[in-house]
C-alpha cells in the first residue's frame, strides 16, 4: 500500500473520529439549537484536518514527490465522511437520549 494511499484511508477514519467528537460535543457540552454550534463542530473537524497535514507531513514529506499532495490526498473523504457520521452519530444519540 502507497504512502497516498495510507493517508487516504487514515482521513476516512479521522472523519468518523471528527464526527463521533462533534456528536459528543454537542451532546453533552452544547445543545445544538444555533448556529455556533454548527460552528463549532466545522472548527473541531478542521483543526483535526490541520493536525492530520502536519503530523503526515513530519513522517512523509520526504518520501512523497510532490509535497501538495499531502494537502490534498484525502480531502474529499474526510469532510463527506465527517459530516455524514456527525448526522448519523446526532441522530442515533438524540434517539436515545432526547425522546
Amino acid at each position: 500500500m502507497g504512502i497516498l494511499t495510507r493517508i487516504y484511508w487514515a482521513r476516512f477514519l479521522l472523519g468518523i473520529l471528527a464526527g463521533f467528537i462533534c456528536t459528543l460535543y454537542n451532546v453533552f457540552v452544547e445543545q445544538p439549537t444555533d448556529f455556533f454550534s454548527f460552528m463549532t463542530g466545522i472548527t473541531f473537524a478542521l483543526l483535526i484536518y490541520l493536525l492530520s497535514y502536519y503530523a503526515f507531513k513530519s513522517a512523509y514529506f520526504t518520501k512523497v514527490e510532490n509535497p501538495i499532495k499531502l494537502v490534498t490526498a484525502g480531502i474529499g473523504i474526510y469532510f463527506i465522511t465527517w459530516i455524514v457520521c456527525w448526522t448519523l452519530f446526532w441522530t442515533i444519540c438524540h434517539a436515545l437520549l432526547f425522546t
